[in-house]
């Protein structure tokens, strides 16, 4: 597999990967502009012109755009994170061409139709309807404002109905001005792909684009916060966040490894523990959340009125016990199981270009694999015990949803935390 990276005398740059004796490609635009990008008067506007991409642009018609690519066996689709806007498709090797110029087109000629946002303005209030009427959805947003209070990471990626009733064409045309330039873009391509093709191609349908200059964000500032909201449901909900290394952080892999062997999977100290041994829940997991300047390791759990403040302590007192016994057996089985997940997933043309665009995005380069799996093979157990005792001094933000009278407060979880 050959990987090259290739940057356009505007700033564009294009990454691809060639994966031989596949039939198939993942080509797309990842845009680095994201919901921490807006103003608190723009919030949910990166959202809104991923949707807006699909319904039309000055050569294609919102019904054209699904055609040309379904037409053809392909399929088409975007996202929006807090960092990114991704838009992408994955087609046959032949129609490569095709899927670059559907793509291309839609980034860079939408229309904004006055009628077309007025129905996609329902579509996303009906969005953010769905959202709010599911608990383990809308508590990560409270979570994720709860650690960074009055910033644009900690707002929530589809905009509060308010915003939303109110964006404008002018508003969406704005956005993309201000964030869309070249130096912002990067295009990237996996599978049955010729690198000098991809190339030229985005040299033709991007060359002509003015540089500009890079977004740079907000730092993110992790606080301690609360949110609770009581609600008759049949769980209570409990997320707990804390201060945890960004994509750039020598501790990185570290935290990774550590969130694994805490609770990321059936084999993990809190499935085990909390689930399997005491039966107080049936879903219970950690994770980290990166980004390019912080993050934060996420505990959830659903359970029952009567036993969250149980089971939040449970949770504390894992979390204090693996910087004293957190075993080499322990992180040999997490530094396994994350390799496998990286290896697994790559398997695919998207996997292969999402990461490609994500590692460029990071670090204006390709890391090979090794160099990745290297990364995860040096972290021993002295440095999991050491990112674990770190944790109980780190800042820590709740959020809770449900039947959750019972609930210790934050105070009470940070105390038992540092004790």
């Amino acid at each position: 597999m050959t990987q090259q990276l290739h940057t356009l005398s505007n700033g564009f740059r294009v990454v691809t990967e060639h994966m031989p004796g596949l039939e198939s490609a993942s080509v797309g635009i990842w845009v680095n502009a994201g919901g921490r990008h807006e103003r608190v008067e723009q919030n949910g506007i990166a959202h809104f012109l991923e949707h807006m991409a699909f319904k039309g642009t000055k050569r294609r018609s919102a019904l054209q755009i699904a055609e040309a690519i379904e037409d053809v066996g392909g399929y088409i689709n975007a996202y929006t994170s807090r960092e990114v806007t991704a838009y992408y498709a994955r087609v046959l090797k032949d129609d490569v061409p095709l899927a670059m110029d559907v793509i291309g087109d839609i980034v860079r000629h939408p229309v904004f139709d006055p009628r077309e946002i007025e129905v996609e303005r329902g579509v996303i209030l009906q969005e953010i309807g769905m959202s709010l009427d599911t608990p383990d959805d809308v508590i990560f947003d409270w979570l994720q404002e709860a650690a960074y209070p009055r910033q644009p990471i900690g707002r929530t990626i589809l905009g509060p109905t308010e915003r939303v009733k109110n964006f404008s064409r002018d508003d969406l045309s704005g956005f993309v001005a201000e964030h869309y330039g070249p130096q912002n873009l990067i295009l990237s391509a996996a599978g049955a792909v010729d690198h000098d093709a991809i190339v030229r191609m985005a040299e033709d349908m991007f060359g002509d684009m003015p540089a500009s200059v890079s977004n740079v964000p907000d730092v993110a500032t992790f606080a301690s916060g609360e949110r609770r909201e009581e609600k008759a449901l049949e769980q209570a909900h409990f997320t707990l966040a804390l201060e945890a290394p960004g994509y750039r952080d020598d501790d990185f892999y570290t935290a990774q490894v550590f969130a694994s062997t805490f609770g990321g999977g059936m084999s993990s100290r809190l499935f085990q523990e909390v689930r399997e041994k005491r039966g107080l829940c049936y879903s219970i997991y950690s994770s980290i959340g990166s980004y390019s300047d912080t993050g934060m390791m996420t505990i959830y759990a659903g359970t029952s009125a009567d036993d969250i403040a149980g089971l939040a302590d449970i949770t504390v007192d894992e979390l204090r016990r693996a910087a004293d016994d957190m075993s080499e057996a322990e992180v040999t089985r997490a530094r396994t199981q994350m390799k496998a997940g990286i290896l697994m997933g790559l398997e695919s043309p998207s996997s292969r270009a999402e990461r490609l665009a994500r590692v460029v995005g990071i670090w204006n380069r390709v890391p090979p694999l090794s160099e990745t799996i290297e990364n995860i093979d040096a972290v021993d157990v002295t440095q999991v015990r050491g990112f674990a005792e770190g944790l109980a001094k780190a800042q820590a933000a709740m959020a809770l949803y449900g039947p959750v009278g019972q609930a210790h407060d934050l105070a009470h979880v940070t105390r038992r935390l540092s004790a």
